[in-house]
């Protein structure tokens, strides 16, 4: 056997983009690298803060993006993805920059969910802010028109500590800020099938979300793992 080189690092084919925060990541959370039950890549994008991608449109910093993206490509990822499902709007930028795939948001999910939901029921959002996710980030991911949205904006705990890029965070409370919000998409929406969670900090909830409402739930977690099934699919051994 003749093994082939060009790469820096071998063996992680997701490269993640990262937002510059501080807030805890705890397990479950797509920045923790225990979350995952295979290697990653991380690269952390400077100045780009949770208020400047949610609440701002990460004006200003898709050159840096880019740039990161690049940096990810040549030290081995053969494939990038981002940590914030607003990102959703450089997703044409960044497939074009990078010879490799490009799966920015987690709202990308969401047709693909309505394709096996029984007939008349249909995905919702749960995103950390409804007052800044716009038609052009739903667009941009081809999230089909009048999917319903819920929020855990005005909660206790969840938005404010995120979006505020706080130190600390009440776990409980941020959990049940997502519960809550989950069981009020449901209340206002009774064919909702599914719920799509576009915030990558909400995944750590993902269990309670389902528990609590009985429906399925799809998050950034999901998508990446699909994503990197393809990007390095099993090898089994023959028989």
């Amino acid at each position: 056997m003749i093994a082939e080189g060009g790469k820096s690092i071998y063996g992680a084919s997701v490269g993640i983009l990262m937002l510059d925060a501080q807030f805890p990541r705890i397990p479950g959370d797509m920045g923790n690298a225990l979350t995952w039950p295979f290697p990653v890549l991380y690269r952390i994008v400077r100045n780009a803060s949770p208020d400047r991608v949610v609440r701002h449109r990460a004006e200003g910093m898709l050159d840096a993006f880019i740039n990161a993206a690049r940096e990810l490509v040549k030290d081995g990822a053969d494939g990038i993805t981002t940590n914030c499902g607003f990102l959703s709007l450089f997703q044409k930028e960044l497939s074009k920059a990078v010879p490799v795939p490009v799966v920015t948001s987690s709202l990308m999910q969401v047709e693909m969910v309505n394709r096996v939901l029984p007939v008349g029921k249909r995905a919702g959002i749960l995103t950390i802010s409804s007052s800044t996710l716009t038609r052009d980030h739903l667009q941009s991911a081809q999230v089909p028109d009048g999917t319903p949205i819920g929020t855990t904006e005005g909660g206790r705990e969840f938005t404010r500590a995120i979006l505020g890029n706080e130190l600390s965070l009440d776990v409980d409370k941020a959990r049940a800020d997502n519960v809550d919000a989950a069981l009020a998409l449901q209340s206002e929406n009774p064919d909702l099938g599914a719920i799509v969670l576009e915030c990558t900090n909400m995944c750590p909830y993902s269990a309670d979300i389902q528990q609590a409402t009985g429906l399925p739930v799809y998050s950034i977690l999901s998508l990446v793992s699909w994503f990197q099934s393809g990007l390095r699919p099993p090898r089994f051994a023959e028989r």
